[in-house]
């Protein structure tokens, strides 16, 4: 079957619609049904924050730091509350990344993604099994060139953690050991301080510390800190704090002297006193849950005071009565700070969850409102498993661990796709952290009030859901009204009431209703230098600075009218544009804003002057900071964005003409590898066009095998910690059943496209690419289509077709699907279908940003 040349070459086939249908909405992010109306309930009286108490000032934290200070004279340092950086508050955004699991020529690229979309810091594993799967033979070369990696994040100025193990997780096969050795080292004395096990990690560390030689902060490099271990509660004779400490010592003496020693810090971990940070977590889903229901109400959405541990985080090591023990860290003496929050989770083949971009980010404003001073994502960035030596590196239960994954596939769904797909969520997260970015020195410093009334736990839907950072004085409003898959009520005649030392602050004047799915940080008593904003019931966003001033950036919260509420002083004149001014009492309001990309509020003061802009969460998530003709700037765009010193890259995933606005407008023309055309300007902006080449491979594809009868599924061994056995992926013997279709592109014109989808519609159990008969890729159906990027297997289709192999999934196989994205068996025992096969190409403009 072939399928004509244009912008996406597709070949159909039968489609049930039903599920076509459902499949379509979830890929266009229409609700699902189960989330459709929810009820609307009134709240009676303000909702109030006692914030009267006074803010102790921070004391230092009795963790040692390493070398903290820079060639340069920069300083990381952190007392018990927040990070510093040059003794300045600091709230950085820190993103996974596994640098194996992404091919290095496109590290550059994905890195510059992340610093685009506000991330800081990058966190990335370095599994023992991909770099000594054979004993004596490191390797560190291709995809496990750490080195290279650190250079490329100091290149972009992202700083980096290190998570050197030795022992990791991350769903690598053994945690991350060699084979070898688990043959060597007896199962009493892995993750103790044993002779034998301790000598094998002391020359993985330093064969580690040889890569990041130079590289260290204190080198004038990215490297801040490095994480030991990781999930760890061992406990007796060479375990626990000793261990821990043992690792350390084993570090410093392979040359890591870093700012920040860290351990994850749930489940009842070691945690030596004095010598290093914890750092905190929270998934939306448990991918590891032995259940194939759906999940009740996850903590992440939960504001929490005091205790700094969700539920399960799926660790290994827990105790044999399955229980989930609190930390011992209370917090008094570290900042709070977060490594695993999920960028969304990674399916295994029991339970493949489908996360919504809203999971992911409304938790930001949950944990930050909690106290959070250090915001990760696990993962940002996802990637796939890299070929083994003597075996595929995936965790899976014939290897002893608790969960199958994919043998290649490591996605998880992430804000950044394997092949560099930049997500709704990640635009989502965005509104986060470009907040952070800018406003973090002033949030760090404040500390966390609870609500007078709060849920009774995760499961309580029937109270708002709100918490204020303060410093006595001015602060934050956050707002969470999401529960994954538990819609909340609507909230009508909406107040919040801060009692503050200086007398209460209520606000917003007009009582607004609260949508269920809202989520938000509004700011309260802002000093804006020669003005005060009381309130704004709008989210900060981003500034940028002017010759005369600066600009404000805010986001309209969706269902809400914003208020700009200032004191009224005589030291500023105030005009709204695009709005309306009020009095009240000691008040001057705006209010009748619009959301645009101009200038709705202008405070005027002698030589200064402050320019408050409102934007839409569409026009907010669709702005990037970039410095063009040197000058910071926003570029507006519906396209994948990133930037380096020099250039924009703009990429449109199946359609070939671009589109883009400047704010403050530049004048005349812009330069790229395109012609790009000028359009009319106004309000301040600049408006860009251009298009590239639309000519693309052709795509054939023909079944070359029917489905035969999936074997039974097989439950894997039972695990101590989780009540049931789960299902276990199928052997490749069961291949053999699987319908076939060879997968033949034309070369077509591959200069013009920069990467080429081929995006799979089917339901089925599993979905293989494949290669002259070795694994490319690799899909657990979870009922969205799969999206396999074609450049890095350039090689691959020029020697011939691949073949597509869907695996039929049974009807009574134990397997979690979300009930919106289950399929519809029927009569039918099973299902392998392919509904549709197309080639999605994404084009590329390069627009110059400085002279040559």
């Amino acid at each position: 079957m072939k399928a004509p040349i244009g912008p996406e070459s597709t070949c159909r086939f039968p489609i049930k619609r039903p599920l076509f249908s459902v499949i379509l909405a979830a890929a266009l992010g229409l609700p699902a049904a189960e989330s459709a109306q929810t009820a609307v309930r009134a709240v009676n009286g303000p909702l109030i924050v006692d914030a009267s108490a006074a803010v102790p000032d921070p004391v230092p934290s009795s963790v040692s730091e390493g070398s903290h200070i820079s060639p340069s004279g920069d300083s990381l340092t952190f007392n018990n509350r927040y990070l510093m950086r040059n003794g300045r508050p600091w709230l950085p955004t820190m993103g996974e990344f596994h640098y194996t699991r992404v091919p290095p020529q496109s590290w550059e690229e994905e890195i510059l993604k992340m610093k685009a979309g506000g991330i800081q810091v990058i966190a990335t594993y370095v599994f023992w099994i991909h770099h000594e799967e054979v004993e004596g033979r490191f390797d560190w070369s291709g995809r496990r060139d750490l080195r290279h990696f650190i250079q490329l994040c100091a290149k972009h100025g992202m700083l980096v953690q290190l998570r050197i193990g030795p022992w990791d997780h991350g769903e690598v096969r053994n945690g991350g050991f060699p084979d070898w050795v688990l043959k060597k080292v007896p199962e009493a004395d892995l993750r103790r301080d044993t002779p034998v096990y301790m000598d094998y990690v002391s020359r993985l560390y330093s064969q580690i510390g040889l890569q990041a030689k130079g590289l260290l902060w204190k080198d004038g490099g990215p490297v801040i800190g490095i994480q030991l271990e990781n999930e760890y509660a061992g406990r007796g004779p060479g375990a626990g704090d000793e261990y821990i400490m043992a690792l350390k010592r084993l570090a410093i003496r392979s040359g890591f002297d870093v700012p920040l020693y860290i351990v994850t810090g749930w489940d009842n971990a070691a945690v030596p006193k004095g010598e290093v940070l914890p750092v905190f977590g929270g998934y939306m889903d448990a991918p590891w849950d032995g259940s194939i229901r759906q999940l009740p109400p996850s903590e992440v959405y939960n504001f929490r005071f005091g205790s700094r541990v969700t539920g399960s985080m799926g660790m290994m090591g827990r105790g044999k009565d399955g229980k989930e023990p609190s930390s011992p860290l209370s917090g008094e003496d570290t900042p709070f700070l977060t490594a695993e929050m999920g960028g969304a989770v990674q399916d295994t083949y029991h339970r493949r969850p489908v996360i919504d971009p809203d999971d992911v980010a409304a938790m930001v404003p949950v944990m930050l409102g909690s106290g959070v001073n250090l915001y990760g994502s696990y993962m940002f960035q996802g990637g796939d498993n890299p070929d083994g030596i003597l075996t595929t590196l995936q965790e899976s239960q014939d290897s002893g661990y608790p969960n199958d994954l994919p043998v290649k596939s490591y996605d998880f769904q992430g804000p950044l796709g394997t092949f560099g797909q930049e997500r709704e969520s990640f635009r989502r997260l965005k509104l986060f952290n470009y907040f952070m970015e800018d406003f973090g020195s002033h949030l760090a410093p404040l500390a966390p009030r609870p609500p007078l009334m709060r849920p009774s736990g995760p499961g309580d839907l029937s109270v708002p859901r709100y918490a204020v950072r303060t410093n006595g004085e001015n602060g934050f409003l956050f707002v969470n009204n999401h529960v994954r898959h538990y819609p909340m009520p609507s909230w009508s005649g909406v107040r919040f009431t801060v009692k503050l030392p200086g007398g209460d602050l209520s606000f917003p004047r007009r009582p607004v209703t609260l949508a269920s799915g809202a989520y938000f940080i509004w700011p309260f008593n802002m000093d804006l230098g020669y003005a005060r904003l009381r309130y704004a019931s709008a989210q900060l966003f981003t500034r940028l600075a002017e010759p005369k001033g600066e600009t404000l950036f805010f986001v309209q919260t969706p269902g809400i009218d914003p208020e700009f509420a200032f004191d009224k002083t005589q030291d500023h004149a105030i005009s709204a544009p695009g709005g309306r001014i009020e009095s009240d009492g000691g008040l001057s309001i705006v209010v009748g804003l619009k959301a645009g990309p101009v200038p709705a509020v202008v405070l005027g003061a002698p030589g200064r002057e402050v320019r408050i802009v409102l934007l839409s969460r569409e026009e907010a998530e669709s702005a990037w900071k970039v410095v063009i003709e040197g000058r910071e700037r926003l570029l507006f765009t519906s396209q994948q964005f990133y930037a380096d010193k020099g250039h924009v890259y703009l990429q449109s995933i199946g359609g070939n003409r671009f589109a883009f606005r400047i704010y403050p407008g530049i004048p005349g023309s812009l330069r790229g590898d395109r012609p790009i055309r000028t359009e009319e300007e106004s309000g301040g902006l600049s408006r860009f066009s251009a298009a590239v080449p639309a000519d693309a491979p052709r795509l054939d594809a023909a079944q070359i095998q029917e489905a035969g009868g999936a074997q039974p599924v097989r439950l894997g061994p039972p695990v101590s910690w989780r009540k049931n056995r789960v299902a276990q992926a199928p052997p490749e013997t069961a291949f053999a059943a699987a319908a076939k279709w060879r997968v033949a592109v034309s070369p077509g014109t591959y200069r013009d496209i920069h990467e080429l989808f081929l995006e799979v519609n089917y339901t089925g159990d599993v979905a293989r690419l494949t290669s002259g008969g070795r694994l490319l890729e690799d899909d657990f159906f979870n009922g969205i289509p799969w999206q396999v990027g074609l450049e890095r297997f350039r090689s691959e289709l020029m020697a011939g077709p691949l073949t597509l192999e869907i695996l039929p999934l049974r009807k009574d196989a134990p397997v979690f699907i979300e009930g919106r994205l289950r399929p519809d068996f029927g009569t039918s025992g099973q299902l392998a279908v392919l509904h549709s096969l197309r080639l999605v190409p994404e084009f590329e403009l390069v627009v110059q940003t400085t002279d040559p």
